[in-house]
């Protein structure tokens, strides 16, 4: 290999090293780690740029906007409690609503916007049936990381293999990793019923309050409401559309935000793009930058070719072998630049001869996704609710979620090997 191919190597670990201490926010360790990459002439600037997926920014920011005005007229609190009052304010059938509900919910909002709206009402509950949150805060965590896996907006991985591999529209996702997806859902949701159940009991009286919750006040701005979801509903159908309309996913995201904001005025726009998470979107460029002097200096083929040996080429090889190496990496390590190193790899594979690529991205999605949910540091959005959780004075420590969040991601991966062979290879 060539000297700038070390300098990349050794970029790219020390900048990786730094994210995992989590000494120095991730943002800017990855923008200054993108910076040397320049400075250092392992890629030019204008090659720099080409490098950068502007669709995977773009879908951010355009959903995040659309997330962010909905959620201020209060429908995800009035949701919260609808579903209290549904399970009659019993404690389990409340906590596997909720699971139901954050599922769904992210499935098509970010991971972390959707906990970030959920938790602050799931604690409001408890505190109202005086049972313990954490349960109901483990599911959630769980509940978010396997919802998001489901769709092409549903999770940063996802939506970065959907922005690099054209032909994998909004419905291949759906059609691929739905079905595994509900499957995943209702094991876990079984399992969650069977270790809690002895756990979660209240009193009559406190059942009772929890259906004398007034709902009228829930709905802050019924017009914004409508507005809302209109343009949502718009936007998903567009993600249906996109590749029949020919356009880019990015271009619905950020039409449907822009449609919204024209309908909604200024004063709701300044809030909209103060709610946007720019260091979200600037630790992408600078892992974009990282990885573009890894793909220009031949180390992602060195990487391909040594994948190839270890598989033979065999595509069902090289899927277990993704599957589960991204699951046990994502676990530990940010899975969004673990899938940002991996993306060019499989692309690499494809064109060194792997004759089925397909389920290699699928595996992917699965692993980096799913993997979230094996430690505390799996994924942003148990971090966030570690965090509430923690304020409320209801701390989770990493060992007691590892001891449940861990054995149940392994069953997942189970579950997603056994598909990924009776749907791609039997």
């Amino acid at each position: 290999m060539e000297q700038q191919a070390y300098w990349a190597i050794g970029i790219f670990l020390v900048t990786y090293a730094w994210i995992i201490s989590e000494k120095v926010h991730r943002t800017i360790v990855a923008m200054l780690g993108g910076v040397l990459v320049l400075v250092t002439g392992i890629v030019s600037q204008e090659t720099a740029l080409h490098h950068i997926d502007f669709n995977t920014l773009g879908l951010l920011v355009g959903m995040m906007i659309l997330v962010s005005v909905t959620s201020e007229t209060g429908v995800f609190r009035y949701v919260a409690v609808w579903a209290a009052q549904k399970a009659k304010g019993e404690p389990m059938r409340i906590l596997l609503l909720l699971t139901a509900i954050t599922a769904f919910a992210s499935a098509f909002l970010d991971n972390v916007t959707t906990v970030m709206l959920l938790v602050p009402v799931t604690f409001s509950i408890t505190r109202q049936l005086k049972v313990n949150p954490v349960p109901y805060l483990l599911a959630q965590i769980m509940a978010s990381n396997i919802g998001g896996t489901a769709t092409l907006i549903g999770d940063p991985p996802n939506i970065m293999i959907g922005s690099a591999v054209k032909e994998l529209t909004f419905l291949a996702f759906i059609q691929n990793l739905t079905p595994i997806v509900l499957l995943v859902l209702a094991v876990n949701m079984l399992l969650f019923y069977l270790l809690f159940r002895r756990q979660l009991h209240t009193t009559p009286e406190r059942k009772q309050a929890i259906m004398e919750m007034e709902m009228s006040g829930l709905i802050t701005d019924r017009r914004l409401l409508v507005k809302s979801l209109i343009i949502l509903g718009l936007t998903i159908l567009g993600f249906f559309l996109h590749q029949a309309l020919h356009l880019e996913s990015a271009t619905v995201a950020l039409g449907g935000a822009f449609l919204l904001l024209l309908l909604t005025g200024e004063k709701v726009m300044e809030e909209a793009f103060t709610r946007v998470e720019w260091m979200t979107i600037f630790f992408f460029i600078g892992l974009f930058v990282l990885v573009a002097g890894l793909v220009e200096t031949g180390v992602i083929g060195e990487l391909a070719k040594k994948a190839m040996e270890w598989t033979g080429g065999d595509s069902l090889t090289a899927s277990m072998l993704i599957l589960w190496m991204s699951a046990l990496a994502s676990a530990f390590l940010d899975n969004i630049p673990f899938v940002a190193t991996m993306i060019p790899l499989i692309q690499e594979m494809g064109q060194m001869g792997v004759q089925n690529i397909e389920p290699l991205w699928w595996s992917l999605a699965l692993g980096a996704c799913l993997g979230g949910n094996g430690t505390l540091i799996g994924a942003s959005a148990n971090l966030i609710v570690a965090g509430l959780s923690a304020k409320e004075g209801h701390p989770i420590k990493f060992v007691h979620y590892l001891k449940l969040g861990f054995p149940l991601m392994l069953l997942s991966i189970v579950l997603c090997s056994g598909y990924i062979y009776l749907r791609y290879f039997l």
